[in-house]
């Protein structure tokens, strides 16, 4: 039993599973939004696209495990750290992206699929690859955020060309960019030991905290233009993403500041997870309720 508990730690720890329920909310928000409620044909798409980020993040570690093992942050991880190897991440990763494939196109067709396959290709053959070669690899690498919220969209029925569709890309799009700024502002050294460009070596640190200001800002826009798209009708939940993203860009506007204290970007890196929490919430709940 012991074993097993263990097997299922070194699983998750490969899989991401942090990430990828995240990425599978986004997928949920996106089905019930185009759906307009929620039925059994849920099933698949977001079971599929879990499994395939799963076998996604389990490639990643495999890409990553030379400059893993040089970070601190990631030197624990299963394949660095000697607990998995990577011939068995391999077999792992394979049968999660077929399996995850297959149950995506069973249960929602081939164009759902395609895109399941698009956020892969894009996350491992060009995200992963780029930023070893750029600081500023997010902004391309920040597409692949948008991608699972679509499969949801498309499985329900939905179209891509739809302007709601392209809306509610755009903010989960966006608010990638900030998220991994401040990541890199707060383990930027460990970064650059690992042999990453960091965008610290490129601008100053209070350019870095400007620009993550300017695009927190733009991913308050963002939600507030799903508020207004169509996807959201209830005026309740209007006024919570109103309120949700004037508070955003208030606790961000101190990024602005030249403070003499020590500047904490874990803190910012949470308040603008709550908000896309919200923002999730907000878009799989209403559709239900309205």
């Amino acid at each position: 039993m012991r074993t097993l508990r263990k097997w299922f730690i070194i699983l998750a720890e490969l899989n991401k599973i942090k990430i990828t329920f995240a990425v599978t909310l986004t997928t949920v928000a996106g089905y019930v939004l185009a759906k307009g409620g929620i039925d059994t044909g849920i099933m698949m798409p977001v079971v599929g696209i879990f499994i395939l980020a799963c076998g996604s993040a389990a490639l990643n570690h495999i890409q990553d495990r030379d400059r893993d093992a040089i970070m601190n942050r990631t030197s624990k991880r299963p394949i660095p750290s000697g607990k998995l190897s990577a011939s068995s991440a391999i077999i792992i990763s394979i049968t999660e992206i077929i399996t995850g494939s297959f149950l995506i196109y069973y249960g929602s067709g081939f164009l759902a699929m395609q895109l399941g396959i698009l956020a892969l290709i894009w996350y491992n053959g060009i995200y992963t690859p780029l930023k070893r070669r750029t600081a500023f690899a997010v902004i391309p690498g920040s597409v692949i955020g948008s991608i699972p919220p679509l499969v949801g969209w498309v499985a329900a029925g939905g179209s891509l060309v739809d302007p709601k569709a392209m809306v509610l890309g755009l903010f989960f799009f966006m608010w990638q960019v900030p998220h991994f700024w401040l990541l890199m502002l707060k383990y930027g050294e460990e970064y650059t030991k690992a042999g990453y460009p960091s965008i610290t070596a490129k601008i100053s640190t209070q350019q870095v905290k400007n620009s993550t200001f300017l695009w927190t800002v733009a991913t308050a826009v963002s939600a507030l233009m799903v508020a207004m798209s169509g996807l959201i009708s209830l005026i309740i939940f209007k006024l919570m993403i109103l309120i949700a993203s004037i508070w955003l860009i208030v606790v961000f506007s101190s990024l602005l500041r030249r403070k003499t204290i020590e500047f904490r970007p874990f803190y910012y890196f949470m308040r603008i997870n709550y908000f896309v929490l919200i923002m999730i919430l907000v878009l799989s709940i209403e559709p239900l309720i309205n």
